[in-house]
């Protein structure tokens, strides 16, 4: 079986305002394995967004355990968190959050500053990644001089500049129009056919659509986790044409 690249138990997050106690996830129990594409969905107050933060690295659970490619990470110091942000997973936002004052070139070098690399091998290695993103001839535009999706481009080539064992992509094409969605899509297939792995959030079916494993929250706990039996099938069908 492949192996395993995130198990979750009996995880939970509360949260207290006020007086009140707001549980937003209940006991989530989850596992998702190397090279998956997994689509992560909900309504507004489903927990979504709490677990997204969660698997990302960016809170810590009330209870329960998060194995991140084999490191236990729900009880990690902030300082020990930080570090497997920036080692283990690359991040994808609807809002880009690249830097405005620096070029393409040095938004997607800027992860590489804080694991040590020399300065050389920083921008060889983000210029590597920027044309595998097709985006080899707009190193040195700021993001003012980019489009949306180049600006997406430039924030997915961030993401995988330190080979990370995780994706995770937050609405990545909410800010994008359809035709320009469809071509960011087409990056994460290509991405994933590489041997990433892919966690998607949004609230977009056909965005959804897009990924082999559809998972949907509501309430906080998982109301369904299924394979895209449309894409599972098509797969299928190319592998069987090819042998």
């Amino acid at each position: 079986m492949t192996e395993k690249i995130i198990d979750i138990e009996g995880l939970a997050k509360t949260y207290i305002m006020g007086s009140e106690e707001v549980r937003a996830l209940k006991d989530i129990k989850l596992s998702i394995y190397k090279n998956e594409f997994v689509a992560l969905m909900g309504p507004s107050g489903s927990g979504k967004s709490t677990l997204m933060n969660l698997l990302g690295c960016l809170d810590t659970p009330t209870r329960g355990k998060y194995d991140l490619n084999g490191t236990r990470v729900d009880s990690m110091t902030d300082a020990d968190l930080a570090y497997v942000r920036n080692s283990e997973i690359g991040f994808v936002f609807q809002t880009f959050n690249l830097l405005p004052r620096l070029s393409s070139l040095e938004n997607v070098a800027l992860p590489l500053v804080y694991s040590g690399m020399k300065k050389e091998h920083r921008l060889q290695k983000a210029e590597e990644t920027l044309a595998a993103v097709g985006l080899g001839d707009r190193v040195h535009h700021r993001p003012n001089e980019l489009s949306g999706g180049q600006r997406q481009r430039v924030a997915i080539a961030r993401a995988l500049v330190n080979d990370p064992a995780i994706i995770l992509a937050d609405e990545p094409t909410g800010n994008l129009d359809t035709k320009t969605s469809v071509e960011i899509m087409q990056i994460f297939e290509d991405i994933h056919n590489k041997g990433n792995t892919i966690i998607l959030v949004t609230h977009e079916p056909d965005i959804a659509e897009h990924a082999h494993r559809i998972i949907r929250l509501r309430d906080g706990y998982v109301e369904l986790d299924e394979m895209n039996h449309h894409i599972v099938r098509a797969k299928d069908r190319i592998i069987d044409t090819v042998e």
